[in-house]
């Protein structure tokens, strides 16, 4: 059985929907385990009996966490070791996923995962936190995986605030000048349950192929989103630098990162092009 530590996240629900007869998924949220309650976690784990556990918990909220940088480090780091510890105590193999964050966004081609860390705002900086305790102190049976721009069907996310927009919205404006790759949910789940499955360790990369600007993003989600007859009429979108966008962190300038050693440590991981990823999101948004 693979434990998750999340529930109601994108990336939780996901994994949720591998759960099937051939390997057993059972999401607990905040009402089941306390994740900053070493006793209960403990307890969580003897009942449960994992093979494996990912972490699908995280304070994502990253304009938020410039000013609750403590909240974000309860999450994001304190959090992460106690469930670390544990699954060190246990013997338990442990994912955790991380982010593109942890970057400053300068490099200009792909980040590897072994490339210095230098993250430009608090959430980052919490993320990175994360990351050094379990690299430090529990690398032996822990995987680390960073992703990036995270969409689904479910909660809140830029392909749904998007489709809100065009739908309300005369005309939008979108940066340019950030680059990445957007990741489906779904996308990032099999990597995850396959790393868990695997029990592979270290850090890796995990996104859908390809890369794009926020801009583009938005451009093909109201070209899909047309094509699918879920939207009427399509508005102008204009690109703009990040300098028309003012908010409270900093946002790196490029997020394109390796998958290199993912694939070889997961020959079986098939990632698909965000396009055709993003088309299954908008499919199963139409659906309801």
């Amino acid at each position: 059985m693979i434990l998750v530590i999340g529930k109601s996240g994108q990336l939780a629900c996901a994994l949720a929907a591998l759960n099937n007869a051939e390997q057993a998924i059972t999401c607990f949220g905040r009402e089941q385990v306390d994740v900053f309650d070493t006793h209960d976690i403990a307890r969580v784990f003897a009942e449960c009996k994992p093979d494996a556990v990912i972490n699908a918990s995280a304070y994502t909220a990253v304009d938020q966490a410039e000013s609750d940088y403590d909240d974000a480090l309860a999450m994001n780091a304190h959090a992460v070791e106690n469930i670390a510890k544990e699954c060190a105590k246990q013997n338990i193999h442990f994912v955790h996923v991380s982010t593109d964050y942890v970057f400053a966004g300068d490099k200009g081609s792909p980040y590897l995962p072994e490339d210095q860390i230098a993250p430009l705002n608090a959430y980052g900086r919490t993320k990175a936190a994360g990351e050094q305790i379990i690299n430090v102190r529990y690398l032996h049976n822990s995987c680390i995986i960073r992703t990036s721009w995270v969409y689904s069907a479910s909660g809140k996310n830029f392909v749904k605030t998007m489709l809100m927009l065009m739908a309300s919205k005369p005309a939008l404006t979108v940066i340019d000048e950030q680059i990445g790759s957007p990741t489906s949910a779904a996308s990032l789940a099999k990597a995850c349950l396959l790393a868990a499955q695997n029990k592979i360790t270290g850090t890796h990369h995990c996104t859908d192929e390809g890369v794009a600007s926020w801009y583009d993003f938005a451009v093909n989600i109201q070209q899909q989103a047309l094509a699918l007859g879920m939207l009427s009429k399509s508005v102008p979108i204009e690109p703009v630098s990040a300098a028309a966008f003012v908010t409270p962190a900093k946002r790196p300038f490029y997020s394109v990162m390796s998958k290199a050693s993912l694939k070889s440590a997961l020959p079986t991981l098939c990632l698909p092009h965000w396009q055709d990823a993003l088309r299954e999101v908008l499919q199963q948004i139409q659906k309801g």
